[in-house]
């Protein structure tokens, strides 16, 4: 196989699995925007995911966040989701929109609370094995906005006290990914701020807990790339939720802000051996002023550009610059994958795996978009807060 069919190969096994709450309305912490033809129910938004995933052919699973997408029956839902050609894939808990956790969920100083925030985890597990998704992403807005408000050290021992729990509940094939985030809402303390807690807190536990990678969710200038490659290296990266940022957690289509950065990741996950199942990929977004569909197919083809340039890298040639200590000559081969123009490939790609070339124009000629506007009228659209 000549190096281009092998980049074609493994740009054919690319899965990017896009959330449920991508679908509905979203803005600021001010105030939700809505828009027309925007779901009503779980089963509207796996609608919308399968319309995804028929353009770009790379978009196989829904996550669900719960209970945004609670249902009665989640067989039934997964039954839905398979007649339209897509599977329900990680499910993310909520342990922040209810009143009893304004001084934390997992963390809270009192023992009822956290019950009823670990209940609702292992009722997350039990929503896993109806829907036969393999992930609980776990996400806390824990933490402290005083000193001394808290004792710092005793919600970690809750926090580890918590996850065991939960952790012993899984069964077999299923993993716990602990998400992390540097602040907010949270502005003193955050009880999972960084990857490092994240990681000895999945260290601890064993082999299913996985440390998953916000890009969003780090202080200006961090390198996260570094971080990719750390946990490749220690195994226990679980997979990435995929935005971009400017300033905070902005939640922007991912590559936006910095597609250098979101190429750089990319290659740290090739080169590291994680473009595999073991890694999921998924979208992390909030799309509040763009529309929702095209908004996603765009930052599915913005993983899959940055990935085909991440694949292009001549790691010969950059091995060889590396060990003789050429700077310049090293940087240059990486700049040289940058800057090659992909479009055109992943238009061959998409060709030979039946599709059309430009996603996103398919999707507009499709009428899908007025389809929904036309459909979808009364009842209350799917969104949050504010």
């Amino acid at each position: 196989m000549t190096e281009l069919a092998a980049v074609k190969a493994a740009l054919k096994t690319q899965a990017i699995e896009t959330p449920s709450w991508a679908y509905g309305n979203s803005g600021t912490r001010f105030k939700v925007f809505a828009q027309q033809g925007v779901p009503r129910t779980p089963q509207e938004k796996l609608d919308d995911a399968a319309q995804v995933h028929a353009f770009t052919g790379v978009a196989p699973t829904v996550a669900l966040h719960i209970p945004w997408d609670k249902v009665e029956d989640y067989a039934a839902l997964a039954k839905y989701a398979g007649e339209r050609g897509v599977k329900l894939g990680t499910i993310n808990s909520n342990t922040f929109q209810d009143d009893d956790y304004k001084l934390g969920s997992i963390c809270h100083p009192d023992a009822a609370v956290r019950r009823k925030a670990v209940d609702h985890l292992l009722e997350c597990v039990d929503i896993m094995d109806a829907t036969g998704s393999g992930d609980l992403k776990l996400w806390f807005a824990d933490g402290t906005n005083y000193p001394g408000q808290d004792d710092v050290r005793a919600r970690q021992d809750r926090l580890a006290e918590g996850l065991a729990e939960v952790y012993e509940r899984l069964g077999d094939g299923q993993r716990m990914l602990l998400e992390y985030k540097f602040f907010e809402p949270a502005f003193y303390t955050t009880d999972v701020p960084d990857w490092g807690t994240a990681y000895a807190h999945c260290l601890k536990l064993g082999p299913k807990a996985q440390v998953v990678v916000d890009t969003g969710h780090h202080a200006p200038g961090t390198n996260i790339e570094f971080i990719v490659a750390t946990l490749l290296r220690e195994g226990k990266l679980g997979g990435f939720d995929f935005n971009s940022r400017f300033y905070a957690d902005d939640d922007l289509m991912v590559g936006a802000a910095d597609p250098f950065q979101l190429f750089r990741i990319m290659y740290e996950v090739v080169r590291g051996g994680g473009f595999t199942p073991e890694v999921a990929f998924m979208l992390d977004q909030c799309h509040n002023i763009e529309a929702k569909i095209p908004a996603i197919i765009r930052s599915v083809m913005n993983v899959q550009e940055a990935t085909a340039k991440a694949l292009l890298v001549d790691r010969e040639a950059l091995g060889s610059a590396q060990r003789g200590g050429d700077v310049l000559g090293a940087n240059a081969v990486l700049m040289d994958a940058y800057n090659t123009d992909v479009r055109p490939l992943l238009r061959e790609v998409r060709e030979e795996m039946g599709l059309d070339p430009d996603p996103i124009a398919a999707y507009g000629a499709s009428g899908w978009a007025s389809k929904i506007v036309e459909e979808r009228v009364g009842g209350e659209q799917a969104g949050w807060g504010a």
